[in-house]
């Protein structure tokens, strides 16, 4: 061994005592998860998982956005989701559930990437899928990013550079140690978790501090996928949290009250994770604006809709109001569920007027000129900042240029295989389209 490898070793060993004291002895917050991330939406892919029309409104209000899914989801509808979000306010972050759902556009618009660890599933899911995504990382993604952007870069240098690139990127990414506790959740399915795989709360906080001091991982994920853990859920949070010193403690599965929030943070999660809530938003919009279609003018004016939504609408019983209340800092559910349903009544009333007139005018395609914001109101933004207002007026440009003079939807017609518009993607997405 020469000195220089001798001064490399220590070197070495002198960073990885720094950051270990980083975690566990110095008053300091080195985990890239911010603390302060007390709820998070996750936004499903898959194309049955529909967004709210005007879906920057409610996300405002939640600490970040993860995207990803178990079933249905691929490269494209993974990036077409990011082009959803990306521009919005909120931070958004990647939870893939396959190597090849992080492309170079995911990673150039998620925030964080979350590489996930199943601690009680079979080999495959814990240590399998990293080593395919490394893989494909070294061999596929980087090689594509080098010859696009350093196109004259020699061969030689292309094979150290990859594998630098594959390291930093795993270096960058944050790990995500999942405790699978639902057998007939899709998440349990794909990682082969059985009934026997179950863990009592002392089994899941051993898994999660062998998560946190020897993997390493920034988040512990207790996850019971599309049921509520109660109060099974409520000891194993308790048992486990007072084990961690560095890592998060999320939790995850029928969270749909601000009861059931509060429970499981008051437990021990630091952040709890929301995802089919948000998706019954869209699904209850349809619903809502077939029926206001059928009993409001296209032009009337917010304090008509606003008195059409109270008389006709449950709205302390809607899904609108359940999700938001699942966000602890958002004040009076009930309140912001009738003022966003109301909006979004009172803008597809206007922007199916606005498009009816515009067919008659220029034939197929609507008029969408500088008189979109004027056809939908000022005060529709009121409250958002500019950049989730940007993004309102986008997708509804986009829902118009996506349809067809008929009524119905552009991309219901494709018939040649051939890759979606821009347009067509945000319409595929929008729980709310022409079709409707």
């Amino acid at each position: 061994m020469t000195s220089f490898d001798g001064a490399a070793r220590l070197l070495g060993r002198l960073g990885r005592g720094a950051s270990l004291a980083a975690r566990t002895a110095l008053p300091v917050d080195t985990n890239p998860v911010p603390a302060d991330w007390t709820h998070v939406t996750k936004v499903d892919p898959e194309d049955a998982k529909k967004l709210p029309l005007l879906y920057p409104l409610y996300l405002r209000h939640t600490s970040a956005v993860s995207v990803g899914g178990s079933a249905d989801v691929n490269a494209a509808n993974t990036e077409e989701t990011f082009d959803l979000l990306g521009p919005a306010s909120v931070p958004v972050f990647h939870e893939p559930s396959g190597p090849r759902h992080v492309t170079p556009r995911t990673r150039e618009q998620a925030d964080l990437l979350a590489i996930p660890e199943v601690l009680n599933g079979d080999s495959e899911s814990l240590v399998g899928q990293l080593g395919e995504g490394a893989e494909y990382i070294r061999e596929e993604m980087v090689p594509e990013m080098l010859r696009e952007r350093l196109p004259w870069l020699p061969a030689f240098a292309t094979g150290a550079l990859a594998d630098f690139a594959t390291s930093w990127l795993l270096a960058d990414a944050v790990f995500e140690a999942y405790v699978i506790q639902n057998p007939d959740s899709a998440a349990a399915r794909e990682a082969n978790v059985a009934e026997s795989d179950l863990l009592s709360p002392r089994e899941a906080k051993q898994r999660g501090m062998a998560a946190e001091r020897h993997l390493e991982s920034e988040l512990v994920y207790l996850e019971y996928s599309g049921t509520y853990g109660g109060d099974e859920a409520a000891e194993t949070l308790d048992a486990i949290s007072e084990s961690l010193t560095w890592s998060r403690l999320w939790y995850g599965g029928g969270i749909d009250s601000r009861k059931r929030a509060e429970a499981m943070l008051d437990a021990g999660a630091d952040t709890v994770v929301v995802g089919d809530a948000f998706h019954r938003v869209a699904d209850e919009e349809a619903e809502l604006c077939e029926r206001a279609a059928d009993a409001l003018d296209p032009d009337a004016d917010p304090s008509a809709v606003r008195e059409w939504v109270a008389e006709n609408v449950a709205v302390a019983d809607s899904n609108a109001a359940a999700y938001l209340a699942t966000i602890p800092g958002a004040p009076d559910p009930e309140r912001l569920a009738r003022r966003y349903l109301s909006a979004t009544v009172r803008t597809w009333l206007r922007l199916r007027a606005h498009r009816a007139a515009a067919d008659d005018r220029r034939g197929d395609r609507p008029d969408l000129g500088a008189d979109l914001r004027r056809a939908l109101g000022p005060d529709l933004f009121d409250g958002l900042s500019e950049a989730d207002a940007a993004l309102v007026r986008r997708n509804l440009t986009a829902l118009l240029r996506a349809s067809r003079a008929d009524g119905t939807d552009e991309a219901a017609h494709r018939r040649d295989g051939s890759k979606p518009s821009a347009d067509e993607a945000v319409a595929t997405h929008l729980g709310l389209t022409f079709s409707a």
